[in-house]
């Protein structure tokens, strides 16, 4: 046995272990939670968009992205070398604290491939397949990797220089997906109908249960980002509960006092925006400040989501509302209410920090949103000049499904009134009864 695997905890390593794989299976959640947000003719894309992902950041992952997010700083805390590229040089007995690296690597990995898979849902129903498989893995060599160096990376400038504060990915996730889907959104242009045409989701239970399996993933990803099975995991786990408990009851309170109907749709948006929230701070914050972050999030994300229709840009899914908004919000709100016991040392104004704690979080939250919003945009612009970003008008007006992927994922005279003998399955009946398909 060598000196390096005499160092690994096992009881850390099997947590690790368990909470890679609740992150991993958020992406699945996310596909079954925007695929039942979304018509009928285009579920099947929108599961491929999601599970497509886990292929493309794994394979960038493995070949450069872990060493430039991960390596030692090679450019005053801009990014990291290529030492440890194709992960060179890491084996079994490689400890990265008291885990070993290459778990580590992997846990890190499924954070890359949600943040990626999130930016789908800005682009639902009119983005080309073929560009989305281009976009993934060039967008998470240029927004992804360098901002999760920034933040977590050895010498990164946002957590060793700025000292800004982010336990599990307000800014590489939330910010960085929300600010991207907001600039493909823009390149792309709204949907064909948007504010004319309603596009109501087509499977709620899909959604709740895509909520569900992301609410349960979620435990992993936060608490799982203590690097251990120690008390810091345990209160960040039980902040992750907290927060998406408040956030659920928050978006549900104001769609009874505006619309007078609290729904499904609102209750699993409301989790999530309480889950985005909690995301930077649950381990920074205490029970109190968590339950206030989940119940903020989920009131202001509320009203946030239905900006698109005055600000006129078509974020399909909403994930500007929910994961920009969230993200900035949970982000922020750690300079008011960090505590020493959870941080080990900073504090938020309320607890004696004064205003420096608000200004670096502000600092960096404006950063890595122009960041990720200015790369994106030109990418999008770039891919959409080279090969062309958005579906044609007939494959959108079709739909996705039937025209990219030749499938379609309901037989639709079920779902409709009954198909007439003879019909085409080409020209699903229940296009025709129900025209939110």
């Amino acid at each position: 046995m060598t000196l390096a695997a005499a160092h690994i905890d096992t009881g850390d390593t099997a947590w690790l272990l368990a909470a890679t794989a609740l992150v991993l299976l958020m992406t699945p959640g996310l596909a079954l939670f925007y695929g039942g947000m979304v018509r009928t003719k285009s579920v099947l894309n929108m599961l491929m968009m999601s599970f497509v992902s886990i292929a493309l950041v794994t394979v960038v992952w493995l070949a450069c992205g872990y060493s430039l997010a991960f390596g030692d700083d090679v450019a005053d805390g801009l990014i990291g070398g290529l030492h440890q590229a194709g992960m060179a040089g890491l084996g079994p007995s490689d400890v990265h604290g008291t885990v070993p690296t290459l778990l580590f690597a992997t846990f890190q990995l499924t954070f890359a491939i949600i943040t990626a898979a999130l930016i789908s849902g800005a682009v639902a129903d009119r983005a080309k397949f073929g560009a989305w498989l281009v976009f993934v893995p060039v967008w998470a060599l240029l927004v992804y990797v360098p901002v999760a160096h920034w933040v977590w990376g050895p010498g990164g400038w946002i957590g060793q220089h700025l000292h800004a504060l982010d336990f599990a990915g307000g800014l590489p996730v939330e910010i960085t997906s929300g600010a991207s889907g907001l600039a493909l959104c823009l390149v792309l242009g709204p949907r064909l109908g948007f504010k004319k045409d309603a596009m109501r989701p087509h499977n709620l239970p899909m959604v709740m249960l895509g909520a569900g399996l992301l609410w349960f993933g979620w435990f992993g990803f936060n608490a799982g980002s203590a690097m251990g099975a120690t008390g810091l995991a345990a209160a960040a786990f039980l902040n992750t509960l907290a927060a998406g408990c408040t956030g659920l009851l928050g978006w549900l309170f104001v769609e009874h006092k505006r619309d007078g109907h609290p729904t499904t749709l609102g209750a699993a948006s409301g989790a999530v925006a309480g889950l985005v929230a909690i995301t930077p701070s649950c381990g920074t914050v205490s029970l109190l400040g968590a339950l206030v972050v989940g119940l903020a999030a989920g009131v202001v994300c509320s009203y946030a989501v239905g900006w698109k229709f005055r600000l006129n840009y078509d974020d399909s899914l909403d994930v500007v509302g929910v994961h920009l908004v969230g993200g900035i919000i949970g982000t922020l709100l750690i300079g008011l209410f960090a505590e020493k016991a959870m941080t080990g040392g900073a504090e938020g104004l309320l607890y004696g920090g004064g205003l420096a704690p608000i200004g670096r979080q502000l600092l960096a939250v404006a950063v890595v949103a122009v960041y990720a919003f200015a790369v994106t945009y030109g990418l999008g612009k770039l891919l959409d000049k080279v090969m062309g970003l958005r579906a044609s008008e007939e494959q959108e007006h079709t739909g996705l499904d039937l025209t990219v992927h030749a499938e379609t994922a309901y037989d639709h005279g079920v779902l409709g009134h009954g198909a007439p003998v003879g019909a085409s399955p080409f020209v699903p009946t229940a296009q025709k009864v129900n025209t939110q398909a």
